[in-house]
């Protein structure tokens, strides 16, 4: 059957609640939850991590299965239809809330199913702006989070005894597990499986999906990576070199050494692909990941500046001034205010999704 605009995808491996049909114990089931609005990418990323191993390792090590509120047909903001089966008929290992501008049109009946599904699930996950959901449905009260980067803020914001981390690929905190924006969710899923069947599988479906492993949960969403582009893969190799030895020094004449180039061509070859120097480029990534850490947490200034390779906070004070026009300490009381500021009444019980 198609849908309204023809398009109607099958996903997930059909599972029946009176399968009798097994003489050994059931794998567990991993559950995706849906809704209006939701983004293809992060369902089909971490699902296909997950049924690949049927191919490249061997079958049964999961069952996967796509909920709803309801079941039927649920509309991805890409203009698919889903089919899902009703979140209230199957009892789930792990439950994995997908993102997507849906999120934020969301009431109590979708808060109500995702905390009867997690109530259940030896571990809850999000990916992207599930995180959203997940928050609204009370499951990360006191914990620490991660989203897109994107709409980090607006997490923090909208649920204050959250604790975001922003410069995440993904955060563990007991059996809650969140994700930052979209291919993030297969970092995620990679992650579980690891948690599950160690780091030779998790490694085997990375090399399937030809995708990187592994992108520790603490690596940065890389933002400002975007920003520079390099086209140069010698010089890419550099930069992400340097966001993860951010806390070491990072001289010219080291970093030329990882792209295989004399200081000399590495200078000139770093500032033609970024526009940057490669001092410029290093203060840059230092500057986000400790913007992250100062404005979503309680750490002492002096302690983030060393931890992100700044050697005094005066220095990092100087470089956020350039980079953001206000001091570390100005930005963190800015967003104390907006956590402390009256939050505005929502309808139907939407999700908080704060105006900038």
């Amino acid at each position: 059957m198609l849908g309204p605009l023809g398009n109607l995808l099958f996903v997930g491996t059909p599972v029946m609640s009176d399968d009798k049909s097994r003489n050994h114990p059931r794998p567990p089931l991993i559950g995706f939850y849906v809704f209006p609005g939701h983004a293809m990418l992060d369902l089909a990323g971490p699902l296909s991590a997950f049924t690949v191993l049927d191919h490249v390792d061997q079958p049964g090590r999961y069952d996967t299965v796509v909920l709803s509120k309801g079941g039927g047909p649920v509309r991805s903001q890409e203009g698919v239809d889903v089919i899902s089966v009703s979140a209230r008929e199957h009892s789930i290992d792990t439950l994995v809330v997908v993102g997507g501008p849906g999120v934020f049109d969301l009431n109590e009946t979708d808060f109500d199913s995702v905390r009867e599904l997690s109530g259940t699930a030896r571990r809850t996950t999000s990916v992207c702006t599930g995180a959203f959901l997940l928050a609204a449905s009370g499951l990360l009260h006191g914990r620490r989070a991660t989203t897109h980067w994107e709409q980090a803020g607006r997490l923090a914001e909208g649920f204050p005894t959250v604790q975001v981390e922003a410069d995440r690929i993904y955060v563990r905190d007991g059996p809650i597990w969140s994700s930052a924006g979209v291919t993030a969710g297969i970092d995620l899923a990679l992650a579980l499986v690891e948690d599950d069947y160690g780091a030779d599988i998790a490694r085997t479906i990375a090399r399937y999906l030809v995708v990187p492993f592994r992108r520790r949960g603490g690596q940065s969403q890389y933002s400002e990576m975007l920003a520079l582009d390099p086209p140069s893969d010698r010089i890419a190799r550099s930069l992400v070199f340097a966001q993860t030895h951010l806390a070491e020094a990072l001289t010219v004449e080291r970093m030329a050494t990882i792209a295989c180039l004399s200081p000399r061509q590495f200078s000139r070859a770093f500032h033609a692909d970024t526009g940057e120097t490669p001092a410029g480029a290093v203060e840059r990534l230092r500057a986000e990941a400790a913007k992250a850490r100062v404005e979503t947490g309680i750490e002492p200034i002096e302690a983030i500046a060393t931890s992100v390779g700044f050697s005094d906070p005066e220095r990092m004070r100087r470089a956020f001034i350039r980079r953001f026009g206000k001091s570390p300490q100005a930005l963190r009381r800015a967003s104390r205010d907006r956590d402390t500021a009256p939050k505005s009444s929502t309808t139907n019980n939407a999700v908080p999704y704060p105006e900038d």
